[in-house]
């Protein structure tokens, strides 16, 4: 049997994990054998029903586990929680974002790397219906042009701020955008602020790109959406979430650990967190932000 661990309970994609790999027996032989302990009601309602060691250390889970899954909401935790178990030769999966600064994604990568084991890392909207069918129709309207991506982000969360969810709608835009090895252009970023929308606009790989994020608040969020745009057409979908959105980043990370699927390029994991931090370190510089 191929045993799973994961850290970080407090995030509800713990729990499409689980569900997926223990209750639903999605792939037969990987199941969680392991969780790093959080709060009490998180850790009772996890291991109900389920035969599962809590441990106390991300560390505690080396030489019991084959491979480990990272979900803590800050990303900021995320290369102390990961580096350890990619030094010590267990494949991760963090889930969104890889890190919240290019130094921390660098250094993740670097301890793959060193162990010769594979890190995978991304948004689970990239592989939504919607942005299926907004690839399947790129080409309909003629060499690509531009993409816009519209979804909810808290510059003053918690969890890192923007990275918590604006890190969904910047890998779509570089999903949508669908060249390899790409980054935006950093010098073309432009920042603009209004009470509870920050609008970006910048290039990726030669294709305008326009990110909006929009605040949540007591009534809700806004739902992800995103829009291609060719020389001769246009086309437009919402982004909805399903029960069982995270399945196909799953797939992905049982396919790279079963040698079937390569792991993401170096590339392809650090240029969302460096524009993402790039619009963090400019919403930090007032004198940066368009208002």
């Amino acid at each position: 049997m191929r045993r799973v661990g994961i850290i970080g309970i407090e995030n509800s994609h713990t729990d499409h994990f689980i569900r997926h790999l223990n209750d639903e027996q999605r792939f037969p032989g990987t199941e969680v054998t392991a969780i790093l302990r959080g709060e009490d009601t998180r850790v009772a309602r996890v291991t109900h029903n389920r035969s599962l060691t809590v441990v106390d250390d991300p560390t505690a889970m080396i030489g019991s586990v084959d491979a480990a899954i990272v979900c803590s909401r800050d990303g900021a935790l995320h290369r102390p929680q990961a580096e350890p178990l990619l030094a010590a030769g267990i494949p991760v999966l963090v889930d969104k974002p890889l890190a919240t600064s290019v130094q921390d994604a660098d250094a993740l990568i670097a301890a793959a790397d060193s162990s010769a084991v594979p890190l995978l890392s991304a948004s689970a909207v990239r592989f939504t219906p919607g942005v299926g069918a907004l690839l399947a129709a790129r080409d309909d309207g003629g060499p690509l042009t531009a993409v816009s991506v519209t979804g909810p982000a808290d510059p003053a969360s918690p969890w890192s701020g923007l990275f918590f969810y604006g890190i969904h709608v910047v890998e779509t835009a570089f999903e949508l955008i669908g060249a390899a090895g790409v980054s935006a252009d950093l010098d073309r970023l432009a920042v603009h602020r209004e009470t509870e929308t920050v609008v970006v606009t910048t290039s990726i790989d030669g294709i305008a790109a326009t990110l909006r994020f929009v605040e949540p608040d007591e009534h809700g969020q806004v739902p992800f959406s995103a829009a291609v745009f060719g020389r001769h057409g246009s086309s437009s979908r919402d982004l909805p979430l399903g029960p069982d959105y995270n399945l196909p980043l799953l797939e992905r990370f049982v396919a790279v650990l079963d040698g079937t699927t390569a792991p993401p390029a170096r590339q392809d994991l650090i240029a969302p967190v460096a524009l993402t931090a790039a619009i963090r370190d400019q919403l930090r510089t007032p004198a940066a932000v368009q208002s």
